[in-house]
């Protein structure tokens, strides 16, 4: 069987492409280092004078919206809107939408205005977005929302923008409206250091520039869970988050390829 993997990472890596990620000074450091791990190019520029001068160069825009400001939604709005006039493909990851009415009502302006390629978010966060009534405490997944709620509200939400729409939680899901992936890949241990859902979101960016969104929000997830299950260690946080960027970093498309756990999820399941 040919390796889907390989030639992805083979392109990031030959071809060096430009991912402007606009995120939070949280995980800011985190997504930087993904994506030079993948082979790619960080900038992490969100000034709002400058961003559409740097997206128009870029491969791919990261849009995240943890930690908000005024000066990252105006400059997010400005990157985007470049992004639709020059082709760039967009991952949206709309972090935290389900704890603040003000996050949800931004992301919905950005879907209506510039649907993204991807967008992304966990069970509590894609849920919100559909159900308006729902909200959650944090920007952590809802452990009571099960995989098959979470197909039907992704699958909605892709069908609304015709985008694909990344599900992660212990069960990623990776949907288009029509067809639902599920990626098994990952170690609990990825939710014991911050901004591995944001370091997810900055791999989609990368392989964005290499694939179609539905293989590339896929790869995404079974690299970054192949990577986590490579990295898992008795020592503590500490020593895995160090280990995570050295198996990023390290990981071939053979390998990726021998562990993925990847499998359709079909909707009557929802």
């Amino acid at each position: 069987m040919s390796n889907r993997f390989d030639p992805m990472l083979r392109a990031l890596r030959r071809e060096a492409p430009l991912i402007h990620a606009i995120t939070n000074p949280i995980s800011i450091t985190q997504c930087a280092n993904a994506v030079l791990a993948l082979g790619a190019r960080p900038i992490m520029a969100e000034h709002p004078r400058e961003v559409a001068e740097i997206t128009a160069t870029a491969a791919a825009l990261l849009l995240n919206l943890g930690n908000i400001t005024d000066v990252r939604m105006e400059a997010m709005l400005r990157a985007a809107g470049t992004a639709r006039e020059k082709g760039v493909p967009v991952v949206l990851d709309a972090v935290g939408v389900a704890c603040s009415r003000m996050r949800r009502d931004y992301v919905r302006r950005l879907l209506e205005q510039y649907p993204p390629a991807v967008l992304k978010g966990n069970y509590a966060e894609i849920n919100a977005l559909v159900r308006p009534e729902y909200t959650a405490s944090g920007v952590d997944g809802d452990r009571s929302l099960t995989p098959a709620a979470a197909a039907k509200a992704a699958g909605a939400l892709a069908r609304r923008y015709g985008c694909v729409v990344l599900a992660s939680g212990e069960t990623d899901l990776v949907t288009d409206g029509s067809r639902t992936r599920a990626v098994r890949n990952g170690t609990p241990q990825l939710g014991s250091v911050t901004g591995t859902g944001c370091m997810l979101g900055a791999l989609c960016a990368c392989f964005l520039t290499a694939a179609e969104p539905m293989a590339a929000a896929e790869a995404a997830c079974v690299t970054l869970g192949t990577a986590g299950e490579k990295a898992a260690t008795p020592k503590g946080s500490g020593t895995f988050l160090v280990n995570l960027m050295d198996r990023l970093s390290t990981l071939d498309g053979d390998t990726i390829q021998t562990c993925e756990r990847t499998e359709e999820f079909y909707h009557e399941e929802a």
